[in-house]
């Protein structure tokens, strides 16, 4: 499979790592949008969160548990953004699920 993130979890491609375990990983975002930005993945690959379904949702949770850790050791106290694209009409730039996230300053509304 040529997916750059399923390459970058198998340790193909060197990232800035924050947080790993044998099912997500954590990793600095290479064009940051804010003073905090990391990108949350699993490592099996979910090609985008309209892919989610009963039998993978287990490790999005797992995600999602691991995400508020990870902001909480970051210090993003203040609170934090979670963004996930979809598709090509949601922006979505590497078809492996991904969540954003984004902290360390304040947030506007609509994201710009």
């Amino acid at each position: 499979m040529d997916c750059l993130f399923c390459k970058i979890a198998a340790g193909d491609i060197p990232s800035e790592k924050v947080y790993e375990d044998e099912k997500v990983l954590v990793f600095r975002d290479i064009q940051p949008q804010a003073p905090t930005h990391l990108l949350a993945i699993p490592k099996t690959h979910i090609e985008s969160p309209a892919d989610i379904t009963g039998e993978n949702s287990g490790c999005v949770a797992h995600l999602f548990e691991v995400i508020a850790r990870v902001a909480a050791e970051q210090g993003l106290e203040k609170g934090f953004r979670v963004v996930s694209n979809c598709g090509e009409d949601g922006q979505q730039s590497v078809p492996h699920l991904h969540f954003h996230i984004l902290g360390g300053r304040q947030m506007a509304w609509p994201p710009g």
